[in-house]
């Protein structure tokens, strides 16, 4: 009962495209991948600034290397 043969899925792969049909299961795939790009696109873009901002913050620390920490009293 644990895990399914090859056939099991065989078997619900050929039900699933006789109810939806190949042309549906081609579109669903088609705007599934666009989705994904979407999310890629959308990270990459939302990464740009970013970079720019830790490059101008980068060419500064190049010349430093330092940690800049908070230190808290545990002893209060």
């Amino acid at each position: 009962m644990g895990s399914f043969s090859i056939w099991h899925w065989l078997i619900v792969l050929v039900i699933v495209m006789l109810v939806f049909g190949t042309k549906k299961l081609r579109n669903i795939g088609t705007d599934l991948g666009g989705a994904v790009k979407g999310f890629k696109d959308g990270m990459k873009s939302s990464d740009e600034p970013q970079k720019a901002n830790d490059q101008i913050q980068g060419d500064a620390a190049s010349t430093e290397k330092t940690v800049d920490v908070q230190a808290k009293d545990i002893n209060k």
